[in-house]
């Protein structure tokens, strides 16, 4: 999670693929709609199109989920060239929606402290 200006933290995974891929190959995968649609299906869109892209370095779209709440979330993928002239590709999917509940963190066992009540 990262800390936005307002200091509450922003759900986010980031996950980091090292692949045997020429960057080339990578951005025609994640860009493309017929090759993207493949592990990508626009279903899961919000929008086809982009919202933002640096042409063969990274491109950011929008989702929606499909079921109710129907919260929207964006995700980037992020596109290096690493040393043995594969790709290193950065997926940054992240919580948008200000419809979001905050994460509640409940205990999964009882060792709570003993208390008397009083009668």
């Amino acid at each position: 999670m990262i800390d936005t200006p307002t200091g509450k933290q922003t759900p986010m995974l980031r996950l980091r693929f090292d692949l045997d891929a020429a960057p080339a190959k990578v951005w025609r995968a994640v860009r493309t709609p017929t090759l993207r649609e493949v592990w990508l299906p626009a279903g899961d869109l919000a929008d086809p199109e982009p919202v933002s892209e640096t042409i063969g370095r990274e491109v950011r779209y929008r989702m929606r989920e499909s079921v109710p709440p129907h919260l929207e979330s964006a995700v980037t993928f992020r596109i290096e060239p690493n040393d043995t002239g594969g790709t290193v590709l950065r997926v940054i999917h992240e919580l948008t929606d200000a419809r979001r509940e905050p994460v509640i963190v409940a205990p999964a066992n009882s060792n709570g402290s003993p208390r008397m009540l009083a009668a």
